[in-house]
């Protein structure tokens, strides 16, 4: 890739479609915001800077990337295309290759653009083109006779006769930021929107006697943009489905791939099964022959080979072993690691916990702040009490310990190796190990004790 490339982004526009207070390029397409994937894919291009120009509700858009490495352009009143590139182009070194792009056109392919500026040079001008069915809405490119493109029309001030035209401009051109400069100092509003287009420009350089080279991308979601939140979900309908054949192509077995949603990046082992309705958010790594049942959502977590993921389950920022059982209805928070052979049941909430392997916790129990040894089964309805109010405090189990039914565990407490509590017990101490330990009130029974029986109503 050219070592002289700089992108501009163009990210100004308010979005009015959208019906919202967000800022257009800020409403998310698989997870991240629209902005956030041009990005992505300008960076994977190698450039030595990337401005974005931005302009309604300015201060979202900037706070939304706060740390990366952006030049950002304000652009107070948004009069075109050609107008956005002009505000950002005084911060663009005159060597450069410039890459124009647009932050609602979210899937555009970093091989796509390789190809484009492969094309490009320092005297001629690249445009990527497509071919459409339905043109309405585009700049048509107008060719000669011979082939070569003499200019574009935008829809409002086509002729019928261009109207016509199936080849459309997607807006993505890369040009010699001298050339570029020159010919958007001559731009003019003279048009049905009273706006400097950018694709005026192209009349010029052919006028100049500069060359126009095309490009088309491999498909037409590539150049797709967002204006409704109409279009937004057809395009995360394209985004996942497109997802889901590559998931496939690699041998992942997808129950339906249509009801399949990921939001971030998912990597798979071999034999790996996923059923419906399942959402992977943020970066997911499932290992060999693990099973993902139906309706679980599982964030920036990692799920060792074999494991079963059973249905309903909610699982984030967690690192799961080997040979594991997790669910139904599980929820692992931030924290929890489990290592091999683990069973995590119905109703379970582990958190900032480590399970050691072969442990069982089966039901209707919180585990919070702890750290379980091996082979430990805790019964149904436990908690670790690991909150005074002010500050967590940590519970430590031991190997081979057995917690029974109802148990409160108030931290900060251990229970030895080995050791049992029994149901119903509120443990407020130390269990040596081996040792069983019994805290509760002592049964008693009221002889002669009658049920009050409600008054009948006269």
């Amino acid at each position: 890739m050219s070592s002289n490339l700089e992108v501009i982004i163009l990210a100004a526009g308010q979005g009015k479609r959208m019906h919202s207070a967000l800022p257009k390029v800020l409403h998310r397409l698989a997870g991240k915001p629209l902005l956030g994937h041009v990005l992505d894919t300008a960076r994977a291009l190698s450039p030595r800077a990337i401005h974005v120009v931005y302009g309604h509700a300015g201060k979202q858009v900037v706070d939304a990337f706060k740390g990366q490495t952006i030049t950002w352009v304000h652009q107070a009143e948004q009069l075109g295309t050609g107008h956005a590139v002009q505000q950002a182009l005084p911060g663009v070194a005159e060597d450069s290759l410039v890459l124009v792009l647009y932050g609602d056109v979210p899937l555009t392919r970093a091989e796509t653009l390789r190809d484009l500026l492969s094309q490009g040079g320092a005297s001629s001008v690249a445009l990527l083109t497509a071919e459409l069915p339905d043109a309405r809405g585009y700049g048509r490119i107008v060719r000669h006779p011979l082939g070569k493109v003499e200019r574009i029309v935008e829809q409002k001030d086509a002729t019928p006769e261009e109207a016509a035209i199936r080849e459309i401009n997607t807006g993505i051109l890369a040009a010699p930021a001298g050339l570029l400069a020159g010919w958007l100092a001559r731009l003019e509003n003279r048009n049905a929107q009273r706006e400097y287009y950018l694709t005026d420009i192209i009349a010029m350089a052919v006028a100049q006697g500069v060359e126009i080279v095309t490009r088309q991308p491999s498909a037409t979601w590539e150049i797709l943009g967002i204006n409704s939140k109409r279009e937004l979900a057809d395009l995360e309908r394209t985004y996942q489905r497109n997802y889901a054949r590559q998931l496939l192509d690699q041998g992942v077995t997808l129950r339906d791939p249509e009801r399949l949603d990921v939001r971030g990046a998912l990597s798979c082992g071999r034999d790996v099964e996923i059923d419906v309705n399942v959402i992977f958010e943020g970066r997911v790594a499932l290992a060999d022959g693990v099973r993902i049942g139906p309706n679980n959502v599982i964030r920036n977590s990692t799920v060792g080979p074999g494991t079963e993921v059973l249905p309903n389950c909610v699982i984030e920022e967690a690192q799961i072993g080997a040979d594991c059982r997790i669910g139904p209805f599980a929820r692992l928070r931030p924290g929890a690691r489990l290592a091999d052979h683990v069973h995590i049941g119905n109703f379970v909430e582990i958190k900032q916990s480590d399970i050691a392997e072969a442990s069982k916790v089966n039901h209707l129990t919180y585990v919070g702040d702890s750290t379980v040894g091996r082979e430990v089964n805790i019964g149904a309805g436990t908690i670790t009490a690991n909150y005074d109010g002010a500050n967590k405090h940590r519970t430590v189990i031991g190997d081979n310990a057995s917690i029974g039914s109802n148990v409160v565990l108030v931290a900060p407490v251990t229970v030895g190796a080995g050791a049992t509590v029994g149901a119903g017990s509120v443990i407020t101490r130390e269990v040596p190990p081996q040792e069983l330990a019994i805290a509760r009130g002592e049964q008693k029974t009221i002889k002669g004790w009658k049920r009050p029986v409600k008054k009948s109503e006269k």
